[in-house]
């Protein structure tokens, strides 16, 4: 019997994703999955994400039931069991039988027959949760889901984020951080309700953003089906990444640097708030900068003049002229985006912060230099780690005299609808379990006089 295509594909994004050259969310957007059915394509995207999402717990499991480390088992055969071990754990409308099954099928398909016999046995000691672990609220209590929340954490992570925050928020970072989040869209302002409206009409209901303006959340649906998608008059972009794009407040006329541009979507909505004016925008990757000038093609006002780039932000940069606004939105860890991209945190090693924060510091160090008096510079990360987050702007301040760090109050003066977003210190910071959106972490910077010699040295 043929493998169905959804669980065809589903396998084929989770081997790519795991030889770590790419990100399921890009991979559930390709070809082979539009293809698909529109049942198969769920499918396909539930087994994908579902399996990176509780890969540690489905690790657990799978050891449990065959007695064996991991380490036995091919690369192959342990994908096919994490996939038919998450469809008998997790998902209600698959009947065991056709995971099993499914599984035997899948494991001949990848030429491992000889551990057809070894996959059979090991699913079918297999029992569905009662009730199914995905469908438990997330402000469950239940010590059982919690520990395989947590075992679906790597262990160093969830000691970080207790140290940080205490074992109460780490718990309820990871609920969150583990959830399927709501898609959501950035249209313009004005346009808001009118689409929301438009959405409904199609079977797409949305629900307004709290903070941002701009924002819709869609509550259900393939929302990239939709017309004011595939029209162009909404973006798919969290809504605390919309909210970063705004505290940079470009004004029409002036020149702004976007620093680490790609893949775009910041950038576009810059173009968009800024109207008129010029926009620089950059990156290392030429690839990464052919797909920015796809993203963004037919979304930059006309009167906005637009330049990609391609530079190491981490070097001195070639800019002969200084810029009104900057936007440092950083190569991170990712670790406040993990319900979107779970595979982050299998990749992820605790030496790598130290690594990116050294990194980040000579980003930031480069960009104040072209930072024009008067100016503003957004310093931000989509991380929750201190190390990436303030202590990389309070380092690169201390070098470089001349720059201040607005404060909370001008910042809820000047943002009023964001000032339960600011702390004590000015930072703006945004968590998945508090405000339902991804974490985020920016600092706004203001250039009040020239630091030439301080930066120079």
């Amino acid at each position: 019997m043929p493998l169905t295509p959804a669980r065809q594909v589903a396998y084929g994004i989770l081997r790519r994703v795991e030889t770590g050259r790419a990100f399921a969310v890009d991979l559930l957007q390709g070809p082979e999955v539009s293809r698909l059915k529109e049942l198969d394509r769920k499918l396909a995207t539930e087994i994908s994400m579902g399996v990176l999402r509780w890969r540690g717990e489905l690790d657990f499991q799978i050891e449990r039931l065959s007695g064996k480390p991991l380490e036995y088992f091919d690369a192959e055969i342990a994908t096919i069991l994490r996939m038919g071990v998450y469809q008998i754990k997790f998902l209600e409308k698959i009947p065991k039988s056709a995971a099993v099954n499914e599984a035997v099928e899948g494991t001949k398909a990848a030429k491992k027959r000889s551990a057809a016999g070894l996959v059979n046995a090991v699913l079918r000691k297999c029992q569905p949760a009662k009730p199914r672990l995905a469908a438990k609220s997330l402000k469950t209590t239940d010590p059982q889901h919690l520990e395989a929340v947590r075992r679906s954490f790597p262990a160093w992570l969830l000691e970080r984020w207790e140290s940080t925050f205490g074992k109460d928020s780490a718990n309820s970072l990871a609920l969150a951080s583990i959830s399927v989040p709501r898609p959501t869209l950035r249209v313009a302002a004005g346009e808001r309700e009118r689409i929301q409206r438009e959405l409904a009409s199609e079977g797409f209901p949305a629900e307004l953003g709290r903070y941002a303006d701009s924002a819709l959340h869609a509550s259900s649906g393939n929302i990239c089906a939709s017309r004011p998608v595939s029209e162009g008059r909404a973006a798919i972009q969290d809504e605390a990444s919309q909210l970063v794009a705004q505290l940079l407040a470009p004004r029409a006329g002036e020149r702004v640097l976007d620093l680490c541009a790609a893949p775009g979507i910041k950038t576009s909505q810059l173009g968009a708030m800024l109207g008129a004016g010029s926009l620089v925008a950059c990156d290392l990757s030429t690839r990464r900068l052919r797909t920015l000038a796809i993203l963004t093609a037919g979304k930059i006002p006309p009167d906005v003049r637009m330049v990609l780039l391609r530079l190491d932000a981490a070097r001195d940069l070639p800019f002969a002229v200084k810029f009104d606004r900057v936007l440092v939105d950083a190569p991170c860890s990712g670790t406040g985006t993990l319900a979107r991209n779970p595979e982050i945190k299998w990749r992820l090693r605790e030496n790598d912060l130290a690594r990116l924060a050294e990194l980040q510091q000579k980003i930031l160090r480069n960009a104040l230099k072209t930072l024009a008096l008067g100016g503003r510079l957004v310093y931000s990360t989509c991380s929750l780690e201190p190390e990436e987050n303030e202590q990389v702007v309070e380092c690169a301040l201390a070098g470089a005299g001349g720059f201040r760090l607005r404060a909370a109050n001008e910042l809820a003066s000047e943002f009023p609808h964001l000032s339960s977003l600011f702390d004590s210190h000015g930072y703006f910071r945004t968590r998945p379990d508090m405000h339902a959106m991804d974490g985020f972490f920016a600092a706004v910077i203001t250039r009040e006089q020239d630091s030439s010699a301080a930066l120079a040295a």
